[in-house]
């Protein structure tokens, strides 16, 4: 075996432990936000402060750039899987190496301590507390975004980009999302005209029964519970890992539309990540493709599959028997205009496809000047309310249903948002691509059979893990790379024709 050969080996073992550190911590963040006692926070937060300096250790040791030199010796000799999985190791030991130990340590607890004031606050409407924390956590974002930027050469925002959705830029972004914000606001003023409103459906919706309905669904697409489960946190989730994904919801018993189409765009989540290439496990080549790619899992599902006609035709009989429904309000056409009404709404992760964007924008907006050290986290309800005012026409009556609504920037996720709407782009190519390659899709979903669609994004886009850049997995699965035509053909088709 030649040198480079066992620098390789040496690489895979130590990516492989890496795995196995990050698995615990995935675990362990599903528990503090499922399970664990409030008291039990600032120990969680030493256990996952001690176990991301071990994983940064693992990843910044001297000898990784040691091997990493040796092992590109070997290029040639390998295949294209492993060729990919070396340049993955050298993009995430980059990552790593930009960012100094003590500054891992910091974010980390800051990270858990923000996290947890978020959880009292937005339940008490309590800006006020959270404000200072944020502002705290913030300022070490910004000093993370100036080490990567230096280290990359790139702005601080693409620095932290970057680490969501390998290769993406802000200016590729504002210029999508200058298209959106073009169009959506029309559409959504002649879709409000056009679409008929919806009988009420009233009543008590007990949340055993909507687990019970949640738990089928998930049945639907193909979760294996064997390998996964289903719990309760403030804000939907999915973690843990692909042999044992941890998907959370969160329910309203007057409306029980919202948790199940939160457990749809989870499971989206999870079945990715129990489609990743099993044989790759543990490397990086074998991890999902960046949070857009993710994004669109999700949204294929929940949006583009989860609110067709056909699967809401024969999901209707089994809310009317999950609810003991009775009358014209649950029949299919009504229970459709119900998934698919489309206005401005304040909370994102309850807005139609239509408005969706539109929230994205303005997280993506506020989060650019964050970072770029314009927009304190004091000044931030009032910079929101406006932009809610602005893109939306709607200004929230308070800051639990405004800038605090979300967890991200409370756990630390500065560079996430704008993969939403990405993933939804792309989820609209995708959900186009399937049903030119499957022309049964409709009939099958129909019947509540996933499998066709499964099926193929499994070949197309679960199944390459890391091997290709984002922007070439949707390429080779739908022909076209990642713009705004197919989402705007397809919400033109689905709410003006």
């Amino acid at each position: 075996m030649s040198n480079s050969t066992a620098a390789y080996g040496a690489l895979k073992n130590r990516f492989d432990r890496l795995a196995a550190l990050q698995g615990a911590q995935a675990v362990l963040h599903w528990d503090r936000a499922t399970m664990m006692p409030e008291g039990g926070a600032r120990a969680r937060a030493e256990q996952q402060a001690a176990l991301s300096l071990i994983a940064h250790e693992t990843l910044t040791a001297p000898e990784v750039s040691e091997l990493l030199e040796s092992a590109g010796e070997t290029v040639s000799e390998l295949d294209h899987w492993d060729r990919a999985n070396l340049a993955e190791m050298r993009r995430i030991h980059a990552h790593a190496t930009a960012t100094p130990a003590d500054l891992v340590t910091r974010l980390s607890r800051q990270k858990s301590a923000t996290e947890m004031l978020w959880r009292k606050a937005r339940a008490a409407n309590d800006y006020a507390s959270l404000a200072p924390a944020l502002d705290e956590l913030i300022t070490l974002i910004r000093e993370q975004a100036a080490a990567k930027a230096e280290a990359f050469g790139l702005d601080p925002y693409d620095a932290l980009l970057d680490g969501y959705d390998p290769g993406r830029r802000a200016a590729e972004i504002d210029g999508l999302f200058a298209e959106l914000a073009g169009f959506l606001p029309g559409i959504m003023r002649q879709v409000m005209e056009k679409q008929k409103a919806a009988l009420p459906i009233e009543g008590h919706f007990p949340v055993d029964r909507q687990e019970r309905l949640g738990r089928e669904v998930m049945g639907f697409l193909g979760f294996d519970f064997a390998h996964g489960r289903l719990d309760v946190s403030h804000h939907p989730f999915t973690g843990g890992v692909p042999e044992d994904s941890r998907i959370t919801t969160r329910y309203d018993e007057a409306d029980f539309t919202r948790s199940l189409m939160a457990v749809i765009h989870e499971t989206g989540h999870s079945l990715y990540e129990r489609g990743l290439p099993e044989e790759w496990r543990g490397q990086p080549v074998g991890r999902s493709r960046g949070m857009t790619i993710h994004e669109s899992q999700s949204l294929l599902f929940e949006m583009q599959a989860g609110r067709s006609e056909e699967f809401i035709s024969f999901l209707a009989p089994r809310l009317k028997e999950a609810f003991g429904g009775e009358g014209p309000a649950w029949e299919p056409d009504n229970l459709l205009r119900h998934y698919r009404k489309v206005g401005p709404s304040l909370i994102r992760v309850d807005a139609d496809e239509v408005t969706y964007p539109l929230h994205v924008i303005l997280r993506y907006r506020l989060e650019r000047q964050m970072v770029a050290g314009t927009l304190s986290a004091r000044d931030l309800p009032a910079a929101w309310n406006e932009g809610m005012k602005t893109l939306l026409g709607t200004v929230p009556p308070d800051d639990a249903s405004g800038c605090m609504q979300d967890i991200h920037w409370p756990s630390g996720s500065f560079g996430y948002f704008p993969t939403y709407t990405l993933g939804a782009l792309a989820a609209a190519q995708l959900f186009a691509a399937a049903k030119r390659a499957r022309p049964e899709l409709g009939e099958r979903l129909a019947r509540g059979d996933f499998t066709p669609l499964v099926e193929w994004v499994r070949e197309q886009v679960h199944g390459q893990g890391s091997r290709l850049a984002p922007d070439e997995i949707l390429l080779a699965a739908t022909g076209e790379p990642l713009g705004t035509a197919a989402f705007r053909r397809h919400i033109e088709t689905r709410y003006l024709s």
